[in-house]
């Protein structure tokens, strides 16, 4: 199995509409590419949220090629949604993990 981790710090005055449209639209489609099986969303703590709260979400794979596929066929095009509808007010940035047992 394997993990697409976006991590982002988000702008505290979009953190609330932000958090819906991540849940309610834009996982959503991730899921719909069927590249993933599923998603998780964990809010980091412990660390400084002063300027808004960091969230990780984690996209499981079943195989590389499936990321790949994301990568490939999707990925510039759901980025590039995410900047128009939010702009600057977000920061992310992405790693690729496989799980261990």
């Amino acid at each position: 199995m394997f993990i697409y981790n976006v991590t982002v710090k988000v702008s505290n005055s979009i953190k609330n509409e932000w958090l819906l449209w991540l849940k309610n639209e834009h996982i959503p489609e991730i899921i719909g590419t069927d590249c993933f099986t599923k998603a998780t969303i964990l809010q980091l703590l412990e660390i400084d949220d002063s300027e808004g709260p960091t969230y990780a979400i984690q996209y499981f794979a079943e195989s590389k090629s499936a990321y790949n596929l994301y990568i490939d066929k999707h990925a510039a095009d759901l980025r590039q949604k995410s900047i128009d509808k939010w702009g600057d007010q977000f920061i992310a940035f992405r790693s690729f993990m496989q799980i261990v047992d």
